[in-house]
């Protein structure tokens, strides 16, 4: 079975679920140009917890994690089977590692999962399961994490992260033009995330607080970024940045996808 690569997906808002445009375009692309996943793992930004934890559901449930939203998003689903055993080997791989980790039987799908699989895998014929995120930890733990997780690659599972490279809610104009930054620190910080997964300066991403320019604008809180690091942490010690899709939405969610090799 090939080895799959590790992505880490900007998810945009829930509404390119109703009209991805040029995003939803790239994100199909990428999920044609990758050899089929036995199953998917999703480390999604909306789903946090104070330590790791997987959901074994065999039948996840669309969650409408969101409001005040036109009424058709809220009546899409997106349903592909659970995988409660290669949920239940993540865990037991994170266990190996030292790490606690929770089960959760009934968590279904939020919108960091099914908005971009709905486009990358239409057929919702995959099984899917979710991985948390934990907010109150720094990036070196979702490496950690990422890093305890790096097996599944090698037996057909696709480890996605799903966030954001930029994400402040309270700065974004919903009607800017696409690839418009109205603030000059989201294409700044954008590209020194770029420059540093490119030489893999992970020391430089682990300190990203002090280090990259405008971090504290484009992430007030980290858990949009976070998932970065366990889609790094996949790929290995080694890992090798490829920057599959760049782009900006809404004039401040920068919506760029990398895989890890």
């Amino acid at each position: 079975m090939s080895r799959l690569p590790s992505l880490f997906i900007s998810h945009g808002s829930p509404m390119l679920a109703l009209d991805a445009g040029p995003t939803g375009a790239a994100w199909a692309r990428i999920a044609q140009s990758l050899p089929r996943p036995r199953a998917i793992l999703v480390a999604s930004a909306h789903w946090l917890t104070s330590l790791p934890a997987v959901s074994t559901t065999a039948s996840p449930a669309t969650i409408h994690d969101f409001h005040g939203f036109p009424e058709p998003l809220f009546q899409l689903q997106y349903t592909p089977p659970g995988a409660p055993a290669v949920a239940e080997r993540a865990a037991a791989l994170l266990a190996a590692a030292g790490l606690q980790v929770g089960i959760d039987p009934g968590r279904g799908l939020d919108h960091g999962a099914w908005v971009p699989l709905k486009n990358m895998y239409p057929a919702a014929d995959i099984p899917v399961f979710q991985l948390a995120i934990q907010p109150r930890e720094h990036p070196a733990h979702h490496l950690r994490v990422g890093h305890a997780l790096a097996a599944l690659r090698d037996e057909g599972v696709l480890i996605i992260g799903s966030g954001s490279i930029t994400h402040n809610l309270r700065e974004l104009e919903w009607d800017a033009p696409a690839d418009t930054a109205i603030n000059e620190y989201v294409p700044a910080f954008q590209h020194w995330v770029y420059d540093k997964l490119l030489v893999g300066d992970q020391a430089a991403l682990l300190d990203y607080r002090k280090q990259a320019p405008g971090a504290q604008r484009a992430h007030p809180t980290d858990e949009h970024y976070l998932p970065l690091y366990v889609a790094l942490g996949a790929a290995g010690p080694d890992a090798k940045a490829e920057r599959l899709h760049t782009g900006l939405t809404n004039g401040g969610l920068a919506m760029d996808v990398y895989a890890f090799h």
